[in-house]
């Protein structure tokens, strides 16, 4: 468990109180890993870090990291994005569920009408941080930021949204159908090549499942038009970091929306969508459902299918109360939302 920085210390800790109270045999290790332990000593991660989390540990559950003490967040790149390319967390998985109606901006929607899956590539892209600047402060500036593609990285993602998308139904029961790949060939063309062959390829592998692409632009369009349709997204990091944001405002905000990083068969992490929001930390009122879906998610992947389930329905409970923080419409603090999930779980 790694609160980190923030509201991830505000909500992490109500996560793991839901958890506990549902009785799953989970045991939880603390990790002081942030911007207060790097302000006192410059550690980010210690030396043997990574492997001491994939060796030692079934799962980490992790809250939010950032804070204006440290400008430049090399605490955050070290820790978070570390852990997802040294673990080589490859599949980052986002869903996209309405929990209820009045938390979705757009009219006429239903819970039933937004229920997909994000399977976004999580170690390369842009994100590698491949690339450099020339001449930095003068009129003469290049930045240069590559985006890097490997047809091993492409592959396996693209495969486990098929395996996914096969394997998995929705809330409601009905299976998924298909798999929709975005990117944006028609402008990034080698790269895009790269998506559209693979995408091909592998999907002539798993022939029941429909096949989709968009371009990213035309999504991200369709996704607030309309979100009914979509199953299963496959697509690069940053496309996908930008359209689970997105697809968080569908679900009533980033407070709602949890994820996985995932290594299948390997130590994965979980963690809530949402940033670290200095401004809110310590204040009793960041949204704690985000950290407690994943918490959820989490159990699910240890193979506690029961009690994530328990946990899920009481999340349903408390909004159908609004049992619920004042940025979805309720009047309850952090805290005294954990509290009240919690105690239904443990019933």
């Amino acid at each position: 468990m790694i609160p980190g920085d923030g509201i991830g210390k505000d909500v992490i800790p109500e996560a793991v109180k839901v958890v506990q109270a549902s009785g799953a045999a989970v045991e939880f290790t603390p990790f002081d890993w942030g911007a207060d332990r790097y302000l006192a000593d410059k550690t980010t991660v210690p030396p043997d870090g990574f492997a001491m989390l994939a060796r030692d540990f079934d799962a980490i559950l992790v809250g939010a990291f950032g804070d204006p003490r440290v400008p430049s967040n090399i605490h955050a790149k070290k820790i978070l994005l570390g852990m997802r390319s040294k673990m080589d967390l490859y599949a980052n998985v986002r869903p996209v569920r309405l929990l209820d109606a009045s938390l979705c901006p757009l009219k006429g929607i239903e819970p039933k009408d937004v229920d997909f899956v994000v399977m976004r590539e999580n170690t390369e892209g842009v994100y590698g941080d491949l690339g450099g600047v020339f001449k930095q402060g003068t009129a003469d500036e290049i930045a240069i930021q590559e985006d890097v593609n490997t047809r091993k990285g492409v592959e396996r993602i693209i495969r486990y949204a098929f395996e996914y998308c096969a394997a998995n139904a929705k809330y409601n029961g009905s299976p998924r159908k298909r798999v929709l790949m975005c990117d944006k060939s028609n402008a990034m063309t080698h790269a895009g090549g790269l998506w559209q062959r693979v995408f091909k390829e592998v999907g002539a592998e798993f022939p029941k499942i429909e096949k989709q692409h968009m371009y990213v632009d035309a999504l991200a369009m369709q996704m607030v038009r309309d979100p009914r349709g979509f199953d299963v997204i496959v697509t690069n990091n940053m496309f996908g970091d930008i359209l689970t944001d997105l697809a968080a405002a569908l679900q009533g905000g980033l407070g709602m929306a949890a994820s996985g990083n995932l290594h299948p068969g390997k130590t994965s992490m979980f963690e809530p969508v949402h940033g670290s929001a200095p401004p809110l930390a310590g204040k009793n009122v960041a949204n704690p459902f985000g950290a407690i879906l994943t918490a959820a998610m989490m159990l699910a992947h240890l193979g506690m299918s029961a009690e994530a389930r328990k946990i899920e329905a009481v999340v349903l409970s408390a909004l159908d109360e609004k049992k619920m923080t004042s940025d979805i419409g309720g009047a309850l603090g952090t805290h005294q939302v954990g509290d009240w999930v919690a105690e239904r779980v443990a019933r």
